[in-house]
């Protein structure tokens, strides 16, 4: 039977969007090895594509903030990206995206686990909580209606945060704190987003208790916004009225009076047994751009790490968006061994499980076929990625040296000068610069507080003696399988 018109342009658009999407893969890729995975993932991860138009590609961030940060250092280095794949390509159009007003705020309805979703892609509505106030600002970031904890698939990885965050949701005006702050980091598309908008709308849906949830961004802008209109007052006097402050990203909270503004503002609310809450791509021991008092005011609290997702989650994570896809598309089936062959094979995190959940219903619908695993295998090829290498972290190098040489970290973090604390010192210093992106005033700094001059002679002095002295470089190989390993 021939095709239709309307058939053969679909089938083509589908093509098209293909062929771009395995573009973009190839030129995150390029990115990802250009500036490293740490930085990939603090300012790309969530950059989508949007077109590809003659000599133009338009891309969308979800932040004015990252769109001014990557316009103002990485503009050059995504377009000689973009450029290696299409040479044709001369310029880049980054813009923010928009969202969409739902009409109701959604209600949880008990599910079981396999009908439970995955973290799902920070895709936010504008609802918001019930706040009154004159600020933009302090009608909240949008929220997903999808993002419940009906919706938030259990798993040994996420277990203490899932559990932390439901005590806080189920609270009541005027109960104790138990957890103060509230602190969840992970990494990208593991959940942390999903629970924190999870806690705004069950606790806003009693009307009992008035949560705002504010990205660090959003938070940023409805500052600077007061102080411009000289309403810096009323904005304080507003947020410190909150019962749940719930704070998104905090990684990207810039700027030296915003940074006081929020530490002033948390001291407040947890002076007064508000309930705060805080998520982050990284412990407050590594948010080195924040003032030293709001990481120690952060580390007070509890501190919940989300850890990557276990094949067993993986597997309960896809079969939940099968389902969800099976509301809108009956016939929708993907056989149990594509299952487990997703499961298996894609480990970064939840959006890339989505994402084939998605692709396999697209292949299905428009080419009227069934998922099988030769099409899974084909489809999702380039979300197979292979395994990353640990992230070190500076107490780790610390810990790790300490004990080869017999010292104690405070040792090492310590003003003495005597031999047997120096070296260990050096050597640690020169692991820190050599296995992480930390910068030399920040590894001085989380030695104690010394200068970069100093580190810097530390990572020259180790640098020159391994290169002579045998003994020295099998230690330090040494240390490095230890901490790798």
């Amino acid at each position: 039977m021939a095709l239709t018109n309307a058939t053969i342009s679909l089938k083509r658009s589908f093509l098209t969007m293909t062929m771009e999407q395995d573009r973009w893969s190839r030129v995150k890729g390029r990115l990802r090895s250009s500036v490293g995975e740490d930085v990939y993932t603090s300012w790309f991860a969530r950059m989508d594509l949007e077109g590809v138009q003659d000599e133009s590609v338009r891309l969308s961030v979800p932040t004015r903030f990252l769109k001014s940060w990557i316009q103002a250092h990485y503009a050059e280095r995504v377009l000689s990206c973009w450029q290696a794949e299409m040479p044709e390509v001369h310029r880049i159009d980054l813009t923010v995206r928009s969202a969409v007003r739902p009409s109701a705020q959604p209600k949880e309805a008990p599910a079981p686990v396999e009908a439970r979703r995955a973290p799902m892609p920070e895709l936010r509505s504008t609802a918001t909580a019930p706040v009154s106030a004159n600020h933009d600002a302090l009608g909240g970031s949008p929220l997903d209606p999808r993002l419940t904890f009906a919706s938030f698939v259990v798993g040994r990885s996420n277990t203490l945060a899932h559990a932390a965050a439901r005590q806080v949701a189920e609270g009541r005006r005027g109960d104790p704190v138990m957890f103060n702050p509230l602190y969840i980091h992970a990494g990208v598309g593991l959940g942390k987003t999903h629970l924190l908008q999870a806690v705004t709308w069950a606790g806003n849906s009693g009307n009992e208790r008035k949560v705002l949830y504010l990205t660090a961004e959003k938070f940023m802008y409805g500052f600077v916004a007061a102080l411009k209109t000289q309403t810096a007052l009323a904005f304080k006097e507003a947020l410190r009225g909150i019962d749940v402050l719930v704070i998104d990203d905090l990684q990207f909270l810039q700027g030296k009076s915003t940074q006081a503004e929020f530490c002033h503002t948390l001291n407040a609310l947890i002076d007064a047994g508000r309930q705060v809450v805080i998520a982050a791509d990284r412990p407050p021991s590594d948010l080195e751009s924040l003032d030293d008092r709001v990481r120690s005011r952060l580390a007070g609290g509890l501190v919940v790490e989300m850890g990557s997702l276990g094949e067993e989650l993986r597997h309960g994570i896809l079969k939940s968006r099968v389902a969800a896809a099976r509301a809108h598309h009956a016939t929708f089936e993907v056989p149990e061994e594509v299952l487990h062959y997703l499961a298996r094979t894609i480990t970064h995190n939840g959006r890339d499980l989505e994402g084939a959940i998605n692709r396999l219903l697209a292949h299905s619908k428009l080419n009227n076929r069934p998922v099988t695993l030769e099409m899974a295998e084909h489809e999702v090829r380039d979300l197979v990625r292979p395994q990353e290498p640990k992230r070190i972290k500076i107490e780790d190098i610390q810990r790790v040296v300490a004990r080869q040489y017999n010292v104690s970290r405070s040792d090492l973090l310590s003003s003495r000068r005597t031999a047997n604390v120096v070296r260990p010192r050096q050597v640690a210093m020169y692991l820190a610069k050599t296995l992480t992106l930390r910068s030399l005033p920040e590894i001085g700094r989380r030695f104690g507080g010394r200068d970069h001059t100093t580190v810097l002679h530390a990572v020259r002095k180790i640098e020159a003696l391994v290169s002579k002295d045998t003994a020295l470089s099998e230690e330090v190989e040494s240390l490095k399988r230890q901490l790798q390993e």
